[in-house]
C-alpha cells in the first residue's frame, strides 16, 4: 500500500493543485506565494475574542530592536508562558500572519506567549535570528515577575523553521548555561541542512519541497550550508550530545520532508535521557494542521499540543 495524503487533507488541498513552484533560490517568489497563504489561514478559523495583545521590544546582541507580541488570556491564573518562534523556512512569515494560530494556542490552553518578530535570512543570515530568538527568551525571563510568569516554567515553541528555532535556542542556553527552558514544542521542526536527496515515496505530496530547503538552507547559512561546518545552534540535526537538553515534544507528517530528521532528532534526545514525545501523523504533509484545521488528524494534533501547553 502506497503512502497517501489523508482524504480530508487531499480535499482541503485540491484548490491549491496545479500551482507552478518558484524556482530553487527564489525567495521572493516564495514570499509573494506563501505570506498570503499563511494570513489566510490564520484567520480561516475565528480569532478568540478572551485573548489581549500587547506589543514589547527587546535588544538584540548587536543592538537591533526587535519586536515581541505578547499573549494574555483573560482572567487565566499566572504560571508557565511559552515564547513562540513562527514558521516560514527563515525566510518568510511575520508574527502579524500568525496572529491567529498564536491566540487560538492560549485560548485554549491559558498559556501565554511571547511571539517573536525575528529577522530572516537571507537579509540576516545565521546567527542573526536564533539571537534574536535568544534575546526573547533572556527577555521573558528577565520581565516573568512583571507578567505573573513562573521563570522555572517557561518554555519554547515552533512550527517548521520556527521548530527548529525553538530546538536551537534550547542548545543555545544550554550551552551559555541559561536562562531555563521547562519544555520544548518542536512543530514538524526544521532541523537539518541535509535534507536534499527527495524520497520518491512523499515527493509527490509534500508542501514544503526539497526545491524549497534547498533555497532556505544557502539563504539562512551561505556556502556553508550541506558541508562539515554547521553548528548545532543553526541545524540542531547537527548536535553530538543532547545530555541536559529541555524535555521535549515532538510531532510530523509522515508526508514531510522534515520527517526523518525529526524522527532522528526525537531518537537522539531519547538517547540522551531527554524525555520525548512524538508523533507520527500518516497521510498529514507540512503544515496540515493549518490549511486542513477541520481534520481529524489535524484536531488530534492540536489536542496534543493543548495539553502539553497545559502540563508545563
Amino acid at each position: 500500500m502506497a503512502l497517501s495524503l489523508d482524504p480530508e487533507i487531499a480535499a482541503a488541498l485540491a484548490p491549491m493543485a496545479g500551482a507552478t513552484p518558484p524556482a530553487v533560490g527564489d525567495i521572493a517568489a516564495r514570499r509573494a506565494m506563501w505570506e498570503p497563504i499563511i494570513g489566510a489561514a490564520s484567520t480561516a478559523q475565528p480569532i478568540p475574542a478572551d485573548v489581549e495583545t500587547s506589543e514589547h521590544h527587546t535588544t538584540a546582541g548587536d543592538g537591533a530592536r526587535i519586536a515581541m507580541r505578547w499573549y494574555t488570556k483573560k482572567g487565566a491564573t499566572p504560571g508557565p508562558a511559552v515564547v513562540f518562534f513562527h514558521g516560514g523556512g527563515y525566510i518568510f512569515g511575520h508574527i502579524d500572519l500568525f496572529d491567529g494560530p498564536v491566540a487560538r494556542y492560549v485560548s485554549a490552553s491559558g498559556v501565554p506567549m511571547l511571539s517573536v518578530e525575528y529577522r530572516r535570512a537571507p537579509e540576516h543570515p545565521y546567527p542573526t535570528p536564533l539571537e534574536d530568538g535568544y534575546a526573547a527568551l533572556r527577555w521573558l525571563h528577565e520581565t516573568a515577575a512583571e507578567l505573573g510568569v513562573d521563570p522555572e516554567r517557561i518554555g519554547v515553541m515552533g512550527d517548521s523553521a520556527g521548530g527548529g528555532m525553538a530546538a536551537a535556542v534550547s542548545i543555545l542556553a544550554r550551552e551559555r548555561g541559561g536562562p531555563k527552558i521547562a519544555r520544548q514544542i518542536l512543530l514538524m521542526p526544521m532541523l537539518d541542512d541535509r535534507t536534499t536527496t527527495p524520497d520518491p515515496h512523499i515527493a509527490p505530496s509534500v508542501l514544503w519541497s526539497y526545491d524549497d530547503s534547498l533555497t532556505a538552507w544557502p539563504a539562512l547559512l551561505g556556502d556553508a550550508a550541506g558541508g562539515p561546518d554547521v553548528p548545532a545552534t543553526a541545524a540542531p540535526a547537527r548536535l553530538e550530545d543532547a545530555t541536559g537538553l529541555p524535555a521535549a515534544y515532538i510531532e510530523v507528517g509522515q508526508l514531510d520532508v522534515f520527517r526523518d530528521e525529526d524522527i532522528a532528532y526525537a531518537t537522539k534526545l531519547s538517547r540522551a535521557g531527554v524525555p520525548v514525545e512524538f508523533h507520527l501523523h500518516p497521510g498529514a504533509p507540512h503544515e496540515f494542521d493549518s490549511i486542513a484545521f477541520d481534520s481529524d488528524v489535524a484536531r488530534r494534533a492540536i489536542a496534543d499540543r493543548i495539553r502539553v501547553l497545559k502540563s508545563i
